[in-house]
């Protein structure tokens, strides 16, 4: 019906993260035929090409099934928590659905373009995929071992609070979030200032937070190439490794990082013993933390 051969369907289908749907199964809608038709009119307009489309089909796929997940949860347990008996739940969440689903469409949409507008603003310029960026890790401190100790609502609750709040630090400071991973939280800046001023806020806005681990924070400088939401480069992999270098309650950074910071009031670089990073070799790494006044 969209004229496309199977085997380009299946592909752009299992693209968007859905599995492959046998031959005599009847599984597909109008809805499904009108994104095929969309997908492969974006080549024949030559807005993108076929390798083009791939990545933006798997980038589309991945980060809405995400979406839809979380919202698929929060949606539950707003249920659960309005006392839906489990049995009726299903009704309700059709009930629910039918106006809530196209609230969340319009902010989705919504939302996409603000992003799109920045993100199209921050690269359309670039000569190249790799800029000069400021990039940390904040990592929580035992996280594994408390994993073990405390019940699971506990732990979704605690790494909800982490997440949230790393995201609004990073996001009021300057930065940009690029992922979470329940335990760390992956952001990038422009400047040397901006990643140290988010490094220091995250320790102390975690700090106060009641039962929350110790926090640690590693920073470094370079060339970093963006690729589909991600970062990647060396710096990546430094910050990474300072992390876990770091103490708990503590922003290291790398001599790059650490030297454009060197004129900076705002903060004080105690440099520390050279180590042997994997990966990197010996680096001699600076404990950052903000000037006290005089």
């Amino acid at each position: 019906m969209a004229g496309v051969p199977v085997y380009r369907a299946r592909r752009l289908w299992r693209a968007l993260g859905f599995a492959n749907v046998p031959d005599d199964a009847v599984e597909f809608t109008e809805a499904d035929v009108e994104a095929l038709k969309t997908m492969v009119g974006m080549v024949s307009a030559g807005a993108y090409d076929d390798e083009h489309l791939l990545l933006m089909t798997r980038s589309l796929g991945g980060y809405t099934a995400r979406l839809a997940e979380s919202q698929a949860e929060l949606g539950s347990e707003a249920l659960a928590s309005a006392g839906v008996p489990l049995a009726r739940r299903g009704a309700a969440w059709r009930g629910r659905a039918e106006w809530v689903v196209p609230e969340l469409e319009k902010l989705l949409v919504y939302a996409w373009r603000r992003h799109l507008a920045s993100a199209a603003g921050r690269l359309v310029d670039q000569e190249s995929s790799a800029v000069r960026l400021a990039v940390g890790f904040a990592d929580l401190v035992g996280f594994t071992r408390l994993s073990r100790q405390i019940p699971e609502n506990d732990l979704a609750r605690l790494v909800e609070r982490f997440e949230g709040r790393s995201a609004d630090v990073v996001a009021s400071s300057g930065g940009r979030l690029v992922k979470t991973l329940g335990d760390s939280v992956l952001f990038v800046t422009d400047t040397a200032h901006e990643s140290a001023e988010i490094g220091l806020r995250l320790l102390e806005v975690h700090a106060r937070t009641r039962g929350m681990p110790g926090l640690r924070v590693g920073l470094a400088i370079g060339q970093v190439i963006g690729r589909m939401g991600d970062v990647y480069g060396a710096p990546v992999n430094l910050a990474s490794r300072l992390t876990a270098l770091a103490a708990a309650g503590s922003v290291l950074a790398d001599p790059a990082l650490a030297e454009a910071l060197a004129g900076d009031a705002a903060f004080t670089l105690n440099p520390g013993e050279p180590v042997a990073v994997r990966g990197v070799g010996e680096v001699t790494p600076s404990v950052v933390t903000r000037r006290s006044p005089t």
